[in-house]
């Protein structure tokens, strides 16, 4: 069985964003503008996805 996996994408700079959405930039695995990161697709990824969707898009969900 293969587990899903989901490609985001930092699409936004995180300065003058609260100190929390740094952080679950941090916890995605991304710091810089255009870097992406392929993590497994669990419901905490999602969660952290949607937390901050004005800084990061879903590039590609296997």
């Amino acid at each position: 069985m293969a587990d899903k996996t989901v490609t985001i994408e930092q699409i936004a700079s995180p300065s003058r964003r609260p100190a929390d959405q740094r952080a679950t930039l941090v916890g995605l695995g991304l710091n810089k503008v255009r870097k992406q990161s392929t993590l497994k697709d669990t419901p905490e990824v999602r969660g952290m996805i949607n937390k901050i969707p004005h800084l990061v898009r879903v590039v590609d969900a296997k």
